[in-house]
């Protein structure tokens, strides 16, 4: 069972170091991360809980509908509305990459506790597998849903778009890695080009944080002008 375990939690915490070591401009508390993280790994217990019922019930068949919207929708948005409301607005959140490290982080709470369960459920014999596609996949999510929430956070416009995009597109990337795994019967050939091209738009998007976090640094830090007065 150890073994199960740390087979279970050791590539979550992986992700979340990296993730955590790529803030260069400034480091994030370690408390804020962990309760973030803790709060990740709590929502597996009620989504699980839907699933299972609409499963059971048959209410929404294999297919696009189960990938879209009992994994990409439900799934996305629990991680969404505890980022929102429990991080957001909290004075830790205090520049643009914030949102990936906080993203990474409640993502990879529930990509955790999810995989320890697989794992006790099929084996320890899947663990490498789990720890190249699933749990990789959720931080690449949370960190796209973190991106845009720094850039609703710290933009001067149009706030409303970012706000959207860190929903909308975290949900269609993992409806669509659902239904590739759902959908196809030779899914290896298709989800490696698709964990491919998740890893170039999160590690782009992991770029384009730090450079918008060294820049709202700068400003922040810019001396200001001197009032003259006539």
């Amino acid at each position: 069972m150890l073994g199960i375990f740390s087979a279970g939690i050791a590539p979550g915490l992986a992700l979340l170091s990296y993730f955590y070591l790529k803030d260069e401009v400034e480091t994030e508390p370690l408390p804020v991360v962990i309760r973030t993280f803790l709060f990740g790994a709590l929502l597996v217990f009620p989504i699980m809980f839907l699933q299972h019922v609409l499963e059971a019930e048959n209410i929404l068949p294999p297919g696009w509908l189960q990938a879209y919207l009992s994994s990409g929708l439900f799934e996305e948005f629990v991680k969404w509305f505890v980022l929102y409301y429990a991080v957001y607005q909290h004075i830790a959140f205090d520049e643009p990459f914030d949102g990936i490290v906080y993203g990474a982080a409640v993502s990879l709470g529930f990509a955790t506790v999810e995989n320890i369960f697989y794992l006790v459920g099929n084996g320890v014999e899947y663990a490498i597998g789990r720890a190249l596609l699933p749990v990789p996949s959720h931080a690449l999510f949370g960190v796209i849903m973190g991106y845009y929430l720094g850039k609703s956070k710290f933009s001067q416009k149009r706030t409303a778009k970012w706000m959207w995009l860190s929903l909308i597109i975290p949900v269609f990337l993992h409806g669509s890695y659902d239904y590739i795994l759902i959908t196809q019967e030779h899914w290896l050939y298709y989800i490696m080009p698709f964990m491919i091209f998740l890893w170039w738009l999160g590690l782009r998007k992991v770029k384009k944080a730090r450079a918008l976090s060294a820049a709202h640094l700068k400003n922040q830090y810019a001396p200001q002008k001197p009032l003259h007065t006539q």
